[in-house]
Protein backbone atom coordinates (compact mmCIF):
# COMPACT_ATOMS: atom_id res chain seq x y z
CA UNK A 1 0.00 0.00 0.00
CA UNK A 2 1.62 3.48 -1.24
CA UNK A 3 0.56 6.49 -0.51
CA UNK A 4 0.31 8.68 -3.96
CA UNK A 5 2.12 12.40 -4.35
CA UNK A 6 -0.04 15.09 -6.24
CA UNK A 7 1.99 14.37 -9.22
CA UNK A 8 1.12 11.12 -9.45
CA UNK A 9 -2.89 11.83 -8.42
CA UNK A 10 -3.13 14.57 -11.06
CA UNK A 11 -0.91 12.84 -13.93
CA UNK A 12 -3.24 10.30 -14.98
CA UNK A 13 -6.16 12.11 -15.19
CA UNK A 14 -6.77 14.53 -18.43
CA UNK A 15 -8.39 17.74 -18.43
CA UNK A 16 -11.51 17.39 -19.67
CA UNK A 17 -12.83 21.00 -21.65
CA UNK A 18 -16.23 22.35 -21.67
CA UNK A 19 -17.31 23.04 -25.08
CA UNK A 20 -17.68 27.06 -25.93
CA UNK A 21 -21.39 25.84 -26.69
CA UNK A 22 -22.00 24.74 -22.91
CA UNK A 23 -20.29 27.65 -21.46
CA UNK A 24 -22.76 30.12 -24.33
CA UNK A 25 -25.92 28.00 -22.09
CA UNK A 26 -24.54 28.77 -18.68
CA UNK A 27 -23.92 31.90 -19.11
CA UNK A 28 -27.13 32.55 -20.82
CA UNK A 29 -29.07 31.01 -18.26
CA UNK A 30 -27.21 32.23 -14.83
CA UNK A 31 -25.74 35.24 -16.43
CA UNK A 32 -23.47 37.30 -13.32
CA UNK A 33 -24.01 33.25 -11.47
CA UNK A 34 -21.65 31.76 -13.96
CA UNK A 35 -18.02 33.02 -13.05
CA UNK A 36 -15.07 32.23 -14.89
CA UNK A 37 -13.08 34.85 -13.58
CA UNK A 38 -9.74 33.79 -12.02
CA UNK A 39 -9.52 34.44 -8.68
CA UNK A 40 -13.57 33.28 -8.08
CA UNK A 41 -12.15 29.99 -10.06
CA UNK A 42 -9.53 29.50 -7.83
CA UNK A 43 -11.31 30.18 -4.46
CA UNK A 44 -13.43 26.84 -5.53
CA UNK A 45 -10.54 25.01 -6.78
CA UNK A 46 -8.64 24.56 -3.24
CA UNK A 47 -9.87 23.24 0.10
CA UNK A 48 -7.72 22.59 2.94
CA UNK A 49 -5.52 19.38 1.62
CA UNK A 50 -2.53 19.74 0.79
CA UNK A 51 -2.87 19.78 -3.15
CA UNK A 52 -2.95 22.19 -5.50
CA UNK A 53 -4.71 21.61 -9.02
CA UNK A 54 -5.97 23.56 -12.06
CA UNK A 55 -9.23 25.66 -10.49
CA UNK A 56 -12.32 24.64 -12.80
CA UNK A 57 -13.23 26.05 -15.89
CA UNK A 58 -16.64 28.15 -14.65
CA UNK A 59 -18.63 28.37 -11.51
CA UNK A 60 -21.78 28.30 -10.85
CA UNK A 61 -23.71 29.79 -8.11
CA UNK A 62 -27.07 27.64 -7.72
CA UNK A 63 -30.54 29.20 -6.29
CA UNK A 64 -32.49 26.10 -6.28
CA UNK A 65 -33.06 22.59 -7.43
CA UNK A 66 -33.85 23.36 -10.64
CA UNK A 67 -30.51 25.16 -11.51
CA UNK A 68 -28.85 22.67 -10.19
CA UNK A 69 -30.78 20.08 -12.47
CA UNK A 70 -30.14 21.87 -15.50
CA UNK A 71 -26.58 22.23 -14.92
CA UNK A 72 -25.65 18.13 -14.01
CA UNK A 73 -27.68 16.90 -17.34
CA UNK A 74 -26.29 19.75 -19.20
CA UNK A 75 -23.02 18.52 -17.97
CA UNK A 76 -24.09 15.31 -18.60
CA UNK A 77 -25.14 15.85 -22.41
CA UNK A 78 -21.46 17.41 -22.78
CA UNK A 79 -19.40 14.86 -20.94
CA UNK A 80 -18.26 17.72 -18.56
CA UNK A 81 -17.61 17.20 -14.47
CA UNK A 82 -19.58 18.98 -11.69
CA UNK A 83 -18.17 19.47 -8.78
CA UNK A 84 -20.51 20.27 -5.44
CA UNK A 85 -19.45 23.28 -3.31
CA UNK A 86 -20.01 24.07 -0.06
CA UNK A 87 -17.87 25.85 2.55
CA UNK A 88 -14.66 24.54 1.15
CA UNK A 89 -13.38 22.39 4.23
CA UNK A 90 -12.80 19.17 3.22
CA UNK A 91 -9.23 18.08 4.19
CA UNK A 92 -8.97 14.98 1.37
CA UNK A 93 -8.81 16.84 -1.75
CA UNK A 94 -12.54 16.01 -2.54
CA UNK A 95 -13.90 19.71 -4.35
CA UNK A 96 -10.34 19.84 -6.35
CA UNK A 97 -11.44 19.56 -10.32
CA UNK A 98 -8.49 17.35 -10.80
CA UNK A 99 -10.71 16.81 -14.37
CA UNK A 100 -11.60 20.77 -15.03
CA UNK A 101 -15.06 20.95 -15.21
CA UNK A 102 -17.81 23.17 -13.04
CA UNK A 103 -18.12 23.86 -9.67
CA UNK A 104 -21.26 24.04 -8.67
CA UNK A 105 -21.54 26.28 -5.60
CA UNK A 106 -24.32 25.42 -3.35
CA UNK A 107 -23.94 27.79 -0.28
CA UNK A 108 -26.84 30.32 -2.44
CA UNK A 109 -29.39 27.31 -1.98
CA UNK A 110 -29.03 28.15 2.23
CA UNK A 111 -33.47 28.10 3.33
CA UNK A 112 -34.44 26.40 5.89
CA UNK A 113 -37.50 24.62 4.14
CA UNK A 114 -39.67 23.05 7.42
CA UNK A 115 -38.92 22.82 11.14
CA UNK A 116 -41.32 20.23 12.23
CA UNK A 117 -41.16 20.38 16.48
CA UNK A 118 -43.49 17.86 17.20
CA UNK A 119 -41.83 15.18 15.08
CA UNK A 120 -37.91 16.49 16.12
CA UNK A 121 -37.23 16.78 11.94
CA UNK A 122 -35.87 19.51 9.95
CA UNK A 123 -35.60 20.31 6.11
CA UNK A 124 -32.77 22.50 5.08
CA UNK A 125 -31.49 23.48 1.58
CA UNK A 126 -27.95 21.99 0.86
CA UNK A 127 -26.30 25.28 1.82
CA UNK A 128 -27.50 25.78 5.48
CA UNK A 129 -24.52 25.72 7.94
CA UNK A 130 -24.73 23.83 10.81
CA UNK A 131 -24.28 27.36 12.68
CA UNK A 132 -27.35 29.25 10.67
CA UNK A 133 -29.51 25.92 11.33
CA UNK A 134 -28.60 26.02 15.30
CA UNK A 135 -28.98 29.48 16.02
CA UNK A 136 -32.56 29.13 13.90
CA UNK A 137 -33.54 26.43 16.17
CA UNK A 138 -32.41 27.33 19.96
CA UNK A 139 -35.98 29.50 19.41
CA UNK A 140 -37.51 26.27 20.02
CA UNK A 141 -35.69 24.46 22.07
CA UNK A 142 -34.13 22.07 20.09
CA UNK A 143 -30.25 21.81 17.81
CA UNK A 144 -28.25 19.46 15.70
CA UNK A 145 -25.61 17.90 16.96
CA UNK A 146 -23.46 17.10 14.38
CA UNK A 147 -20.29 19.19 15.06
CA UNK A 148 -17.12 18.93 12.65
CA UNK A 149 -15.72 21.92 14.11
CA UNK A 150 -15.64 24.12 10.75
CA UNK A 151 -18.76 25.83 9.96
CA UNK A 152 -19.77 23.53 6.80
CA UNK A 153 -22.65 23.19 5.30
CA UNK A 154 -25.50 20.45 5.48
CA UNK A 155 -24.97 19.01 2.09
CA UNK A 156 -21.08 18.94 1.99
CA UNK A 157 -21.39 17.16 5.50
CA UNK A 158 -23.85 14.63 4.33
CA UNK A 159 -21.80 13.96 1.34
CA UNK A 160 -18.85 13.48 2.93
CA UNK A 161 -20.65 11.62 5.92
CA UNK A 162 -19.59 14.03 8.66
CA UNK A 163 -19.62 13.52 12.28
CA UNK A 164 -17.14 15.28 15.10
CA UNK A 165 -17.35 16.18 18.59
CA UNK A 166 -20.73 14.56 19.35
CA UNK A 167 -20.55 11.98 17.53
CA UNK A 168 -19.82 9.92 20.75
CA UNK A 169 -23.13 10.39 22.16
CA UNK A 170 -25.19 11.50 18.83
CA UNK A 171 -23.89 9.69 16.16
CA UNK A 172 -23.03 10.87 12.65
CA UNK A 173 -24.64 12.22 9.65
CA UNK A 174 -25.06 8.39 8.44
CA UNK A 175 -27.21 8.18 11.14
CA UNK A 176 -28.88 11.56 11.65
CA UNK A 177 -30.21 11.89 7.59
CA UNK A 178 -33.59 10.57 7.20
CA UNK A 179 -34.15 11.59 3.50
CA UNK A 180 -32.80 13.50 0.80
CA UNK A 181 -33.13 15.54 -2.22
CA UNK A 182 -30.38 14.92 -5.05
CA UNK A 183 -30.02 15.81 -8.68
CA UNK A 184 -28.57 12.49 -10.43
CA UNK A 185 -26.86 12.61 -14.02
CA UNK A 186 -29.55 10.15 -15.45
CA UNK A 187 -32.56 10.40 -13.73
CA UNK A 188 -32.60 14.53 -12.44
CA UNK A 189 -33.86 15.08 -9.36
CA UNK A 190 -34.65 12.39 -6.60
CA UNK A 191 -35.73 11.99 -3.24
CA UNK A 192 -35.02 8.86 -0.95
CA UNK A 193 -36.38 8.49 2.35
CA UNK A 194 -38.78 10.26 4.56
CA UNK A 195 -39.75 11.75 7.95
CA UNK A 196 -40.19 8.28 9.40
CA UNK A 197 -37.35 7.29 11.92
CA UNK A 198 -37.31 3.93 9.92
CA UNK A 199 -38.28 2.37 7.02
CA UNK A 200 -38.00 -0.89 5.22
CA UNK A 201 -39.21 0.14 1.78
CA UNK A 202 -36.47 -0.79 -1.19
CA UNK A 203 -32.78 -0.22 -1.26
CA UNK A 204 -31.84 2.28 1.49
CA UNK A 205 -30.24 4.94 -1.24
CA UNK A 206 -30.03 7.45 1.41
CA UNK A 207 -26.98 5.85 3.10
CA UNK A 208 -25.63 5.32 -0.51
CA UNK A 209 -25.66 8.63 -0.73
CA UNK A 210 -24.84 9.88 2.64
CA UNK A 211 -21.11 9.64 2.34
CA UNK A 212 -20.44 9.21 -1.89
CA UNK A 213 -18.68 12.63 -1.88
CA UNK A 214 -20.36 14.11 -4.76
CA UNK A 215 -18.88 10.88 -6.72
CA UNK A 216 -23.07 9.97 -7.78
CA UNK A 217 -25.23 13.25 -7.42
CA UNK A 218 -25.72 16.59 -6.01
CA UNK A 219 -27.54 16.87 -2.48
CA UNK A 220 -30.20 19.68 -2.68
CA UNK A 221 -32.04 19.19 0.46
CA UNK A 222 -31.84 17.47 3.49
CA UNK A 223 -34.41 15.85 6.02
CA UNK A 224 -32.40 15.69 9.70
CA UNK A 225 -33.30 14.45 13.09
CA UNK A 226 -33.38 16.89 15.68
CA UNK A 227 -32.70 16.62 19.49
CA UNK A 228 -33.96 18.60 22.69
CA UNK A 229 -31.51 20.62 23.71
CA UNK A 230 -30.52 19.19 27.12
CA UNK A 231 -31.64 20.75 30.53
CA UNK A 232 -28.06 21.09 31.89
CA UNK A 233 -24.76 20.93 30.27
CA UNK A 234 -21.13 21.21 31.86
CA UNK A 235 -17.71 21.03 30.05
CA UNK A 236 -14.66 20.01 32.29
CA UNK A 237 -10.77 19.86 31.16
CA UNK A 238 -8.72 17.85 32.88
CA UNK A 239 -5.01 17.76 32.08
CA UNK A 240 -2.70 14.45 32.50
CA UNK A 241 1.09 13.04 32.56
CA UNK A 242 0.99 11.81 29.34
CA UNK A 243 -1.19 11.11 26.02
CA UNK A 244 -1.28 7.44 26.73
CA UNK A 245 -3.02 7.73 30.16
CA UNK A 246 -5.87 10.60 28.75
CA UNK A 247 -6.26 7.82 26.40
CA UNK A 248 -6.66 5.04 28.88
CA UNK A 249 -9.35 7.78 31.10
CA UNK A 250 -11.44 7.90 27.69
CA UNK A 251 -11.40 4.26 27.69
CA UNK A 252 -12.65 3.33 30.96
CA UNK A 253 -15.09 6.08 30.81
CA UNK A 254 -16.72 4.86 27.79
CA UNK A 255 -16.58 0.90 28.68
CA UNK A 256 -18.68 2.17 31.72
CA UNK A 257 -21.26 3.04 29.62
CA UNK A 258 -21.34 6.56 31.06
CA UNK A 259 -23.47 8.57 28.34
CA UNK A 260 -20.78 11.62 28.46
CA UNK A 261 -21.85 13.82 25.22
CA UNK A 262 -18.48 15.03 24.04
CA UNK A 263 -14.89 14.08 24.71
CA UNK A 264 -11.68 15.28 22.65
CA UNK A 265 -8.23 15.21 23.53
CA UNK A 266 -5.73 17.49 22.76
CA UNK A 267 -1.77 16.70 23.12
CA UNK A 268 0.58 19.13 24.36
CA UNK A 269 1.56 21.05 20.55
CA UNK A 270 -2.30 21.30 20.62
CA UNK A 271 -2.74 23.09 24.12
CA UNK A 272 0.76 25.53 23.20
CA UNK A 273 -0.88 26.49 20.12
CA UNK A 274 -3.79 27.32 21.06
CA UNK A 275 -2.84 29.14 23.97
CA UNK A 276 -0.57 31.47 21.39
CA UNK A 277 -4.09 31.53 19.36
CA UNK A 278 -6.90 32.38 21.82
CA UNK A 279 -4.70 33.90 24.93
CA UNK A 280 -5.73 31.06 27.44
CA UNK A 281 -3.15 30.21 29.43
CA UNK A 282 -3.92 26.65 30.15
CA UNK A 283 -1.22 24.24 31.24
CA UNK A 284 1.02 23.07 28.85
CA UNK A 285 0.26 19.04 29.08
CA UNK A 286 -2.23 16.60 27.57
CA UNK A 287 -5.84 17.64 28.03
CA UNK A 288 -9.03 15.91 27.40
CA UNK A 289 -11.92 18.09 27.35
CA UNK A 290 -15.15 16.80 27.95
CA UNK A 291 -19.08 17.71 28.19
CA UNK A 292 -22.13 16.23 29.58
CA UNK A 293 -25.68 16.43 29.15
CA UNK A 294 -28.77 15.66 30.63
CA UNK A 295 -30.67 16.77 34.24
CA UNK A 296 -28.59 18.86 36.43
CA UNK A 297 -28.55 15.73 38.54
CA UNK A 298 -27.34 13.50 35.91
CA UNK A 299 -24.61 15.99 34.51
CA UNK A 300 -23.44 16.52 38.45
CA UNK A 301 -23.10 12.70 38.68
CA UNK A 302 -21.75 11.78 35.61
CA UNK A 303 -18.92 14.87 36.36
CA UNK A 304 -18.03 13.08 39.58
CA UNK A 305 -17.59 9.67 38.08
CA UNK A 306 -15.38 11.01 35.38
CA UNK A 307 -13.37 13.17 37.85
CA UNK A 308 -12.91 10.09 39.91
CA UNK A 309 -11.53 8.22 36.70
CA UNK A 310 -9.40 11.06 35.84
CA UNK A 311 -7.44 10.76 39.18
CA UNK A 312 -6.76 7.45 38.82
CA UNK A 313 -4.91 7.98 36.01
CA UNK A 314 -2.90 10.82 36.76
CA UNK A 315 -5.36 13.42 35.91
CA UNK A 316 -4.86 17.37 37.16
CA UNK A 317 -6.21 20.72 37.26
CA UNK A 318 -10.06 19.74 36.16
CA UNK A 319 -11.68 23.05 35.84
CA UNK A 320 -15.77 23.51 35.47
CA UNK A 321 -16.89 25.18 32.50
CA UNK A 322 -21.06 25.64 33.02
CA UNK A 323 -21.70 29.27 31.79
CA UNK A 324 -22.63 28.99 27.95
CA UNK A 325 -20.11 31.67 27.49
CA UNK A 326 -17.28 29.74 29.50
CA UNK A 327 -18.02 26.83 27.45
CA UNK A 328 -18.41 28.64 24.58
CA UNK A 329 -14.61 29.99 25.16
CA UNK A 330 -13.39 26.19 25.65
CA UNK A 331 -15.05 24.98 22.38
CA UNK A 332 -13.43 27.73 20.37
CA UNK A 333 -10.14 26.97 21.17
CA UNK A 334 -11.04 23.53 20.42
CA UNK A 335 -12.52 24.43 16.84
CA UNK A 336 -9.51 26.62 16.23
CA UNK A 337 -7.13 23.83 17.05
CA UNK A 338 -6.02 23.44 13.28
CA UNK A 339 -5.72 27.09 12.67
CA UNK A 340 -3.51 27.54 15.49
CA UNK A 341 -1.06 24.96 14.84
CA UNK A 342 -0.78 25.98 11.46
CA UNK A 343 0.58 29.44 12.47
CA UNK A 344 3.11 28.17 14.85
CA UNK A 345 5.26 27.57 11.51
CA UNK A 346 3.96 30.20 9.17
CA UNK A 347 3.63 28.98 5.87
CA UNK A 348 3.24 25.57 6.11
CA UNK A 349 0.70 23.38 4.48
CA UNK A 350 -0.55 20.55 6.86
CA UNK A 351 -0.96 16.88 5.80
CA UNK A 352 -4.00 15.91 7.87
CA UNK A 353 -5.03 12.08 8.32
CA UNK A 354 -7.00 10.13 10.79
CA UNK A 355 -8.23 6.91 11.62
CA UNK A 356 -10.58 5.26 13.75
CA UNK A 357 -10.00 2.16 15.73
CA UNK A 358 -12.05 -0.08 18.51
CA UNK A 359 -12.00 1.88 21.15
CA UNK A 360 -9.80 -0.93 23.40
CA UNK A 361 -6.59 -0.69 21.00
CA UNK A 362 -6.79 3.68 21.08
CA UNK A 363 -3.94 4.02 23.39
CA UNK A 364 -1.74 1.80 21.37
CA UNK A 365 -2.20 3.57 17.84
CA UNK A 366 -2.24 7.05 19.25
CA UNK A 367 1.47 6.10 20.92
CA UNK A 368 2.66 4.57 17.99
CA UNK A 369 2.13 7.66 15.63
CA UNK A 370 3.34 9.59 18.05
CA UNK A 371 6.18 7.53 18.53
CA UNK A 372 6.56 7.53 14.72
CA UNK A 373 6.71 11.22 14.35
CA UNK A 374 8.90 12.08 17.21
CA UNK A 375 11.63 10.13 15.58
CA UNK A 376 11.38 11.86 12.60
CA UNK A 377 11.62 15.54 14.15
CA UNK A 378 8.92 16.58 12.09
CA UNK A 379 6.39 18.98 13.43
CA UNK A 380 2.85 17.84 14.85
CA UNK A 381 0.00 17.80 17.00
CA UNK A 382 -2.59 15.42 18.04
CA UNK A 383 -6.42 16.14 18.38
CA UNK A 384 -8.82 13.45 18.64
CA UNK A 385 -12.72 12.75 19.49
CA UNK A 386 -11.25 9.90 21.41
CA UNK A 387 -14.70 9.23 22.62
CA UNK A 388 -15.34 7.48 19.66
CA UNK A 389 -12.37 6.18 18.38
CA UNK A 390 -11.42 8.66 16.20
CA UNK A 391 -8.33 10.81 16.42
CA UNK A 392 -6.34 12.54 13.82
CA UNK A 393 -2.35 13.63 13.58
CA UNK A 394 -1.60 16.38 11.66
CA UNK A 395 2.11 16.92 10.06
CA UNK A 396 3.48 20.24 9.12
CA UNK A 397 5.69 20.48 6.44
CA UNK A 398 7.33 22.78 4.22
CA UNK A 399 6.37 22.97 1.26
CA UNK A 400 9.52 24.26 -0.18
CA UNK A 401 10.80 20.94 1.27
CA UNK A 402 10.04 17.45 -0.54
CA UNK A 403 11.22 15.45 1.46
CA UNK A 404 9.05 16.62 4.52
CA UNK A 405 5.92 16.00 2.39
CA UNK A 406 7.32 12.22 1.49
CA UNK A 407 8.21 12.18 5.31
CA UNK A 408 4.47 12.94 6.22
CA UNK A 409 2.89 10.58 3.97
CA UNK A 410 5.22 7.39 5.05
CA UNK A 411 4.31 8.28 8.57
CA UNK A 412 0.40 8.89 7.12
CA UNK A 413 0.87 5.36 5.70
CA UNK A 414 2.36 3.68 8.71
CA UNK A 415 -0.75 4.87 10.76
CA UNK A 416 -3.26 3.58 8.91
CA UNK A 417 -1.57 0.47 8.35
CA UNK A 418 -1.62 0.17 12.41
CA UNK A 419 -5.30 0.84 12.06
CA UNK A 420 -5.78 -1.76 9.65
CA UNK A 421 -4.07 -4.67 11.91
CA UNK A 422 -6.58 -2.99 14.76
CA UNK A 423 -9.28 -3.82 12.48
CA UNK A 424 -9.99 -0.08 12.25
CA UNK A 425 -10.64 2.22 9.43
CA UNK A 426 -8.34 4.23 7.16
CA UNK A 427 -10.42 7.46 7.99
CA UNK A 428 -12.82 8.10 10.73
CA UNK A 429 -14.30 11.22 9.30
CA UNK A 430 -12.27 13.33 6.90
CA UNK A 431 -13.61 10.51 3.88
CA UNK A 432 -11.59 9.16 1.03
CA UNK A 433 -11.24 11.81 -1.45
CA UNK A 434 -7.85 11.92 -3.53
CA UNK A 435 -5.55 11.05 -0.89
CA UNK A 436 -6.78 7.69 0.59
CA UNK A 437 -7.49 5.82 -2.14
CA UNK A 438 -5.19 2.93 -1.78
CA UNK A 439 -5.94 2.77 1.58
CA UNK A 440 -9.52 1.99 0.93
CA UNK A 441 -8.59 -0.70 -1.14
CA UNK A 442 -6.94 -2.37 1.47
CA UNK A 443 -9.60 -1.72 3.79
CA UNK A 444 -12.51 -2.84 1.67
CA UNK A 445 -10.94 -5.69 -0.95
CA UNK A 446 -10.53 -5.08 -4.46
CA UNK A 447 -13.51 -6.95 -4.86
CA UNK A 448 -15.78 -4.61 -2.47
CA UNK A 449 -14.13 -1.15 -4.49
CA UNK A 450 -15.08 -2.85 -7.97
CA UNK A 451 -18.82 -2.98 -6.59
CA UNK A 452 -18.63 0.24 -5.68
CA UNK A 453 -17.08 1.06 -9.24
CA UNK A 454 -19.98 -0.74 -10.91
CA UNK A 455 -22.24 1.52 -8.67
CA UNK A 456 -20.62 4.46 -10.00
CA UNK A 457 -20.62 3.17 -13.86
CA UNK A 458 -24.36 2.73 -13.09
CA UNK A 459 -25.42 5.70 -11.65
CA UNK A 460 -22.53 8.51 -13.70
CA UNK A 461 -22.44 6.76 -16.87
CA UNK A 462 -20.32 9.20 -18.04
CA UNK A 463 -18.50 9.96 -14.78
CA UNK A 464 -18.95 13.19 -14.63
CA UNK A 465 -20.10 13.69 -11.11
CA UNK A 466 -16.72 14.61 -9.12
CA UNK A 467 -14.59 12.24 -10.88
CA UNK A 468 -11.27 10.95 -9.88
CA UNK A 469 -12.44 10.94 -6.03
CA UNK A 470 -13.06 7.71 -3.95
CA UNK A 471 -11.29 5.44 -6.94
CA UNK A 472 -10.34 6.23 -10.49
CA UNK A 473 -12.21 4.54 -12.67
Amino acid sequence: MNAATPTEFFSNMPSRLMPEAMLERLQGRFGERCSTALPVRQQHGRDESPFDAPPPAAVIFAQDNEDVAFVVALAHEHHVPVIPFGAGSSLEGHLLAVQGGVSLDMTRMNRILRINTEDLTVTVQAGVTRNQLNNELRHEGLFFPIDPGADATLGGMAATRASGTNAVRYGTMRENVLGLTMVTPTDGAIHTGSRARKSSAGYDLTRLYVGSEGTLGVVCELTLKLYPLPEAVSAAICFFPSIDEAVKTTIQIIQTGLPIARCELLDINSVRAVNLHDKLGLREAPMLLMEFHGSPASVAEQAQIVQDVARDHGGEDFDWATTPESRNKLWKARHSVYFACLQTRPGCRCVTTDTCVPISRLAEIINASVLDVEATGLPYFVVGHVGDGNFHVGYLVDPQVPSERATAEALSQRMVEHALRLEGTCTGEHGIGLHKQAFLIEEAGVGAVAVMRLLKQALDPHNIMNPGKIFEL
